[in-house]
């Protein structure tokens, strides 16, 4: 049984950290237990006006195995699916780029019918490029839509697209945004759940649940690895709001260490300003620092 850690062995460790965080080295041990991650950026991020060989040839010259892409908004996706197969770069999936607007929650059944058929076409999207999850922003509390609203709509109109989802083979994430909607990782828990469907799963946003005060890696664990199907993530500070990757509020070392708890292996995709080959360079190496990469 081990004995309490001694004043000159609790210096030395203190020391060793203190080092690491001066220098910017990774605060993990080599034998440290951590998640298999795979870079990624939202397609929207490589500013360069090109073909999407070109653009995809970009992001791997950058360091970046995959990206995803927006829909509607992305254009000869069957030109972009044999570019991602000849450069190796996959579209790992794809963003309902309408949901904010032609929302799932809307009082408006017209509104609510147009945003089903964004989701449903998205799905067919990803099964185009090869994408096997389709990002949702089920809803949003707002004067016009209650919270129980919210819930009731936004799930009668996802549960619509489960078939098609089990025909393509691309899984609906729902996302936590500042919607006023799922703003605990209890409730994002239950409304996956309530859909008892594999083709139903969470989309964490590491940064994004910050401002309301529950630590993203107690998120993580309550999730699971049933549940959680991608990360992405910027750099938020309570203090300066929106802020590059690594200089946020965000515990990374907690983040790794519950992914590798709940056995998360797959995308972690960067969702900030975009640019060329030097911005997209410096992105890279800041999600080598956080990732642990």
């Amino acid at each position: 049984m081990n004995g309490p850690i001694g004043r000159r062995d609790f210096l030395r460790t203190t020391a060793a950290v203190t080092a690491a965080a001066m220098t910017g080295a990774p605060l993990f041990a080599a034998d440290d237990k951590k998640p298999k991650l795979k870079k990624a950026v939202k397609y929207g991020m490589i500013g360069l006006k090109g073909t999407h060989q070109e653009r995809l040839e970009l992001a791997k010259k950058c360091g970046f195995l995959g990206v995803e892409i927006d829909s509607p908004g992305t254009a000869n996706l069957d030109e972009l699916a044999k570019a991602s197969k000849d450069t190796g770069v996959a579209v790992h999936g794809v963003v309902d780029s309408v949901h904010w607007r032609d929302t799932l929650s809307s009082p408006d059944e017209k509104v609510r019918a147009k945003g089903l058929d964004a989701l449903i076409g998205a799905l067919k999207d990803a099964k185009t490029v090869g994408a096997d999850t389709v990002l949702l922003v089920p809803g949003v509390v707002n004067k016009d839509v209650s919270y129980e609203q919210c819930w009731e709509r936004s799930r009668a109109e996802v549960a619509k697209a489960l078939p098609t989802a089990e025909k393509l083979g691309v899984k609906i994430a729902i996302e936590v945004v500042w919607n006023n909607f799922i703003t605990k990782p209890e409730q994002l828990v239950e409304y996956v759940d309530s859909f008892k469907s594999e083709w139903v799963g969470a989309y964490f946003d590491i940064s994004n649940m910050i401002k309301y005060g529950v630590p993203p890696a107690e998120w993580i664990r309550k999730l699971g690895t049933k549940r959680l199907l991608k990360i992405d993530f910027k750099g938020f500070s309570k203090a300066r709001q929106w802020v590059a990757i690594g200089e946020g509020d965000e515990d990374w070392p907690e983040v790794l260490k519950a992914l590798a708890e709940v056995g998360y292996t797959g995308w972690a995709t960067a969702e900030v300003g975009g640019g060329g080959e030097e911005h997209l360079k410096k992105i890279s190496a800041q999600m080598d620092k956080v990732l642990g990469l």
